[in-house]
């Protein structure tokens, strides 16, 4: 905080105006968060995905059957979280990718998201027989956080299940936290941080960027 000040009185000195020179280090900030830790969002993305997904719609109608192209356009639209206009895409393309896990994910994501707590569990659940370890056992925690008010004790069964999958993604053990907290587990909340923060400082120096977000905000719990 200190150096905040610091730099602030600087810039306000060399630019003569202090509003400028708070925008000026909000700036800074904004670009050093970005390079180091991650904890503000991208502020160009959505204008990227935006820009990806015309393109992706615009193929669809050139060719209504390009599979791909509806994968890729509904995992945009769920990256931006409008699950209820990627469902349609997801479901068009399931008859061509009944083996595959991740489609049966994404659609019970989307299920789930949009309310439809029944038919959601029913896909999330053929992804996990379909492979175990689909999307890093997220499949488990978004049944958990789905069914946390409804069925807390199904809730912590899944959670169970979740930590059998053995999970490497940081931010997976974060919402697993959060989740025990919101269960009212606090102890089990706890241990979930800390076991964060211990895959984030065993993680090779190469990922430990897009994982650092995750690891200040168990640190923060």
């Amino acid at each position: 905080m200190l150096l905040k000040v610091l730099l602030f009185g600087l810039l306000w000195r060399i630019v003569g105006n202090p509003f400028l020179a708070l925008l000026i280090l909000l700036v800074i900030l904004y670009f050093l968060d970005r390079r180091y830790v991650g904890l503000t969002p991208n502020l160009t993305k959505p204008f990227q995905l935006s820009r990806r997904a015309a393109r992706l719609r615009a193929d669809l109608h050139a060719n209504p059957h390009n599979t791909s192209a509806k994968l890729e356009l509904a995992r945009i639209l769920i990256e931006r979280k409008k699950y209820q206009e990627a469902l349609p895409y997801l479901q068009d393309a399931l008859p061509m990718m009944q083996d595959s896990a991740d489609v049966h994910y994404e659609i019970g994501l989307c299920l789930l998201k949009t309310g439809d707590l029944a038919q959601g569990e029913t896909y999330m659940l053929e992804a996990v027989n379909l492979n175990p370890r689909v999307k890093y056992g997220e499949a488990y925690l978004q049944l958990g956080e789905a069914l946390a008010k409804q069925a807390p004790e199904r809730a912590v069964r899944l959670l169970e299940q979740f930590r059998d999958v053995h999970s490497s993604s940081v931010e997976a053990y974060y919402r697993l936290g959060q989740l025990y907290q919101q269960l009212g587990r606090q102890d089990d909340a706890k241990r979930a941080f800390g076991e964060a923060l211990e895959i984030y400082r065993g993680l090779p120096r190469y990922s430990r960027r897009q994982q650092r977000r995750w690891a200040w905000l168990a640190r923060l719990k």
